[in-house]
């Protein structure tokens, strides 16, 4: 008689193996390719088609059909691929409700925030993180790209972003972590032998630089006393994505430009760089850490999360 499709080796399969390769699976057709897959888990190409191989054959059916330049799940795949995630899911509560208040994070963390908080403001935050949590690894992305952009977050294999601006869109849950006051700012060179402005409207004639990613065509500032707002237009001589390169820039009297007040306070306090108008504001920039909704979060997400909101300095 001959043996079930599901022996031998589905047989001696653990629960547990079992779940990895369907999670394997489920990264599979998420990244869109083996090789995407691989590097979002860490591991080589010929381990997720290993991985592929040993799933197909457990289950006794073909779920992807794969030629050299296309994936495509098959009605198999297609109707697998959904129970998986579920399965998944499931599994992921079960463990942590068994393990309860004693859950420790272990894994991969992968979390995407802006250039300047990633390299300066966020590193004393993430740095006791990896130290309280000996078992998961964290991948670091650094991007500046569009205030409001967000990551693949399933695509790219992300957990969490930070994100500099408003969040508007629904499917993600968004914390609020602070506010960040921006301030407009100068070269001490810029005014040599002329008076600092005096009122916001002043500062039009000045040469400027502007942030890609929050103001390019005026700048908006608030009285912290009266609450009175002018628009300044501004003709930008240079535009940047990079609030580093922006600060670099004013250092060297290219122009005036705005950022955020922590960056600057260094340099402020020891006279190469002057602050303008000290009353006037910019428009603050919310700060937030974003991330799928999702039925089950793990450990290592949750905690990061509770690190990000406890240490992030106050506004």
């Amino acid at each position: 008689m001959a043996a079930p499709l599901s022996s031998p080796s589905s047989a001696s399969s653990a629960p547990t193996d079992r779940i990895e390769l369907m999670q394997t699976f489920v990264r599979i057709v998420e990244a869109g390719s083996l090789s995407a897959a691989a590097a979002q888990m860490g591991t080589t190409q010929p381990t997720v088609s290993r991985r592929l191989q040993a799933l197909e054959r457990s289950l006794g059916v073909r779920l992807l059909q794969r030629s050299t330049h296309a994936m495509k799940l098959t009605e198999d795949g297609e109707r697998c691929f959904d129970r998986a995630k579920e399965l998944i899911l499931s599994w992921s509560a079960f463990e942590a409700e068994l393990r309860g208040a004693g859950d420790q994070p272990e894994g991969r963390l992968r979390v995407v925030a802006p250039h300047a908080f990633g390299q300066q403001l966020l590193v004393g935050p993430l740095a006791a993180y990896l130290k309280r949590h000996p078992q998961v690894t964290v991948e670091w992305l650094l991007h500046d790209g569009p205030h409001d952009e967000t990551p693949d977050f399933i695509t790219e294999g992300v957990d969490c972003a930070v994100r500099v601006g408003q969040v508007s869109d629904p499917g993600l849950v968004a914390i609020r972590l602070s506010e960040v006051p921006r301030i407009a700012f100068a070269a001490p060179s810029m005014f040599e032998g002329v008076a600092l402005p005096a009122h916001p409207r002043e500062l039009e004639a000045l040469p400027w630089l502007a942030a890609r990613n929050f103001y390019r065509t005026e700048v908006v500032l608030t009285h912290e006393h009266t609450g009175e707002v002018v628009r300044v237009p501004i003709r930008p001589r240079l535009v940047t994505d990079s609030l580093y390169a922006l600060r670099s820039a004013v250092l060297l009297g290219v122009g005036a430009g705005v950022s955020s007040a922590w960056m600057l306070s260094e340099e402020i306090a020891a006279g190469r760089l002057v602050h303008l108008l000290p009353q006037w504001r910019g428009t603050p920039a919310p700060v937030h850490i974003v991330y799928p909704y999702a039925r089950f979060y793990p450990a290592k997400l949750r905690l990061f999360v509770e690190a990000m909101r406890t240490a992030f300095p106050a506004s």
